[in-house]
């Protein structure tokens, strides 16, 4: 066991003279680095302080001062918190050469039924579900019609004109009350 010691030392002691000679040759001694020497290699490492202090020339924020500060907003929980940190985005600089891109954008034909559609206005473009109103068309004249040819003239002929079912539906934006379309049963 002690000559395994000794042989451990006896290749610390060579790999600290080949580390030497390797710094020595490697690297220019500079105003952070000592000159190559027996003197110049730490036998252990650097203290916590002697690290900090080779690393001051970062700057350290001030401590706070105790008591209440300005800049400090109260939390839910009663505990001080900075506010966030706001950042603003450079201002664009106008090029003379600038092109103006205009994008249009065609939109699909839309086909209209008996129930509310969801689509976008083209009047006011926005998301919207489609009104209903119910008109008398072909269907419903026809129905009123065909009715009274069957006998039903003390006015059960104009039953037709109750039922939505025979009726044409137009399809009115809500917001803008544009006629966005018509769906005719005849």
């Amino acid at each position: 066991m002690y000559r395994l010691m000794e042989r451990v030392g006896l290749l610390y002691q060579e790999q600290e003279t080949l580390d030497l000679g390797f710094r020595s040759k490697m690297s220019v001694p500079g105003s952070y680095q000592a000159a190559a020497g027996p003197s110049s290699v730490p036998s252990a490492p650097p203290s916590y302080e002697e690290t900090v202090a080779v690393n001051s020339y970062y700057p350290m924020p001030p401590a706070p001062a105790p008591g209440p500060t300005t800049g400090l907003v109260t939390g839910p929980d009663g505990k001080g918190m900075n506010p966030p940190a706001y950042y603003t985005q450079p201002v664009p600089v106008p090029n003379a050469n600038a092109i103006a891109v205009q994008t249009v954008y065609v939109q699909q034909p839309v086909s209209f039924f008996d129930r509310p559609i969801q689509m976008c206005c083209p009047s006011c473009n926005k998301m919207i579900v489609t009104q209903l109103s119910y008109n008398a068309g072909a269907l419903t004249w026809l129905s009123c019609g065909s009715l009274c040819l069957l006998g039903c003239v003390a006015g059960c002929c104009f039953i037709p004109f109750c039922v939505d079912a025979l009726q044409d539906v137009d399809h009115y934006c809500p917001n803008c009350k544009a006629l966005l379309g018509t769906y005719k049963r005849l």
